[in-house]
């Protein structure tokens, strides 16, 4: 069952064609994940109504979620898309690696990514000493919710590929030994 079939513009609905369309524009291209959730005739407006709310996260901290969040939740589709995406928003290699292992030099950054890691992986429970961390960095309350609201967009799209392992369209992302050992040589 994992498999799935990624639906061309003529397998969805109408709506989900006119969205395909403006990413077609956008983009270039419609991302084999949310081609999968056209199988969902609400499913893909909704999720980019989500996706592109406003937060008070910058564009570069969503992407450390984005990333933490994938890594966690070992999903390699997304952590190709956000190595890319976080590229385009001034990570370098090394900055992306170290946030897929959980840190940053930065140290509001690496607050947030080490918050962001510890709500993933303890399921919202996050330790009372990564929350006064991350608030001691600068954040605030309104920003912990948009951490929050960011992990949950990246959990849903992690599940969504780890369930369906459709083809990853973007560079494929090293895995993190692979990425040490290149850097260590």
């Amino acid at each position: 069952m994992k498999k799935f079939n990624v639906p061309t513009r003529e397998e969805v609905g109408t709506t989900n064609q006119a969205i395909f369309d403006k990413l077609n524009k956008a983009l270039g291209f419609v991302p084999n994940l949310y081609a999968t959730i056209a199988y969902s005739e609400n499913g893909l407006e909704r999720y980019l109504a989500y996706q592109n709310a406003k937060t008070t996260l910058s564009n570069r901290e969503k992407e450390a979620v984005n990333l933490i969040v994938s890594q966690v939740n070992d999903c390699i589709y997304c952590q190709s898309a956000h190595t890319v995406i976080g590229k385009m928003n001034g990570f370098t290699n090394e900055q992306v690696l170290d946030i897929r292992l959980g840190k940053s030099s930065d140290s509001k950054l690496n607050a947030l990514v080490v918050l962001a890691a510890d709500i993933t992986k303890n399921r919202g429970r996050a330790s009372q000493a990564n929350v006064d961390a991350f608030f001691e960095a600068g954040y605030t309350k309104e920003n912990l919710i948009d951490v929050i609201l960011q992990v949950s967009d990246k959990t849903a799209m992690n599940y969504l590929h780890n369930l369906t392992e459709v083809p990853v369209d973007f560079p494929l992302a090293p895995s993190l030994e692979q990425a040490l050992s290149s850097s260590l040589n």
